[in-house]
């Protein structure tokens, strides 16, 4: 007897899933579900597809790559977790997946392989990492494409690495997803870290990829949720936070954002797809998930009420990302300074030593950076 079809598919999203720090991977390791992943655990393996985003390559040893920033990974025999856990598909396009080189990115590729999970967003090459996961549930076609911004772990020149923001392109990606699949989720790895709305520019690129086609745009990467919307009936989520991300020198004497997170969970029909999102704890005072209580959903689900507001009104969503630019110039004004060390950079911020920036330098630089062509040949010129 043939399997029945469903009226609506269930598809759960999640956020970044790093294995490998602080009290998850031992847990994972023990193929400990319950403990990881609590009372969400039924929603994750009764759904029709369950997807995270895995956050660091898949390597027991290996070689960082002159990089800045954290270099992240975890080990092999945490991997089967995930799938006991009924996870069927992982994200690879992140900022981390290259942390570790073609080394990396193949040994994750092949532990996933191994352990029954499916991979999406980054390859031994360009049109690899571009391709995107396809499947048919109870009749309906499903495409899925995992897009991330552009740092150290994106596919440059056809070499391997994850499937790059590049709206032009990606736009020719979801529009050919379209002629195969009733539904085309997008699936983005971008944002500014541990701040709680998208900037215009995601804004407007986001709903570009709903414009495009997209029945869905999911993304992730920011540490923190963020708000969500509806446009033209596509749903956008702006950040779903971490979903198993622990850090053991992170201070837990009050739940931070970083503790919170989002699942969203796909109804998807024929003609039709809605979200619903589903809070909770991570890693605070116990390591995995947990839902909740009343008082917390309450909280927080006023926060979002809040930067959802905000999300609608393109004023004030300017507003906010020009207070948010305000409070982080002195740390990429330091990134701009020729000479620079702890002591330097502790002077600067308390303004006991001068900036070696000109305006004439200033206005170079902006030029370099807001021109296109020049912003071409600026990244030619800096990529090793």
């Amino acid at each position: 007897m043939g399997e029945q079809k469903k009226d609506v598919v269930r598809i759960v999203i999640t956020g970044d899933t790093h294995l490998g720090g602080g009290r998850v991977t031992e847990l994972a390791r023990k193929g400990n579900v319950n403990s990881l992943f609590g009372e969400y655990a039924d929603l994750i393996k009764t759904s029709d597809l369950a997807i995270s985003n895995l956050e660091s390559p898949v390597i027991n040893d290996g070689t960082p790559i002159p990089k800045t920033g954290p270099s992240l990974k975890s080990p092999a025999n945490a991997m089967p977790v995930l799938k006991k856990a009924g996870f069927d598909l992982v994200t690879l396009s992140n900022n981390h997946i290259m942390d570790y080189g073609e080394e990396g990115l193949y040994s994750t590729i092949k532990e996933c392989k191994a352990n029954g999970l499916a991979t999406v967003g980054a390859g031994g090459s360009f049109e690899e990492a571009s391709k995107p996961y396809f499947c048919e549930i109870s009749g309906l076609k499903i495409a899925i494409l995992n897009i991330a911004e552009n740092e150290f772990g994106t596919t440059r020149n056809d070499q391997a690495g994850g499937y790059g923001m590049d709206p032009v392109q990606n736009y020719y990606s979801i529009r050919e997803c379209r002629k195969d699949a009733d539904h085309v989720i997008v699936i983005v790895h971008g944002g500014h870290e541990h701040y709680e709305l998208p900037s215009p520019r995601m804004k407007k690129t986001y709903r570009f990829f709903a414009d495009a086609g997209a029945s869905a745009v999911i993304s992730h990467h920011t540490h923190c949720p963020s708000g969500y919307e509806e446009y033209n009936g596509v749903p956008i989520c702006y950040s779903l936070g971490n979903f198993l991300f622990d850090q053991p020198e992170r201070d837990r004497s009050t739940v931070s954002s970083w503790h919170e997170g989002l699942i969203a969970e796909l109804l998807v029909s024929q003609n039709k797809l809605e979200v619903r999102y589903h809070p909770y704890i991570q890693n605070y005072s116990t390591p995995g998930l947990r839902k909740m209580n009343q008082d917390e959903k309450d909280a927080f689900f006023n926060k979002m009420e809040r930067l959802n507001n905000i999300i609608s009104d393109d004023g004030r969503l300017e507003a906010e990302f020009k207070n948010y630019c305000e409070r982080s110039y002195r740390m990429y004004s330091g990134f701009l300074e020729p000479h620079s060390n702890r002591l330097l950079h502790a002077m600067r911020n308390r303004n006991l030593a001068p900036s070696m920036l000109s305006d004439k330098k200033k206005r170079l630089l902006l030029n370099l950076t807001r021109c296109e062509s020049h912003r071409d040949v600026l990244i030619k010129t800096l990529t090793p």
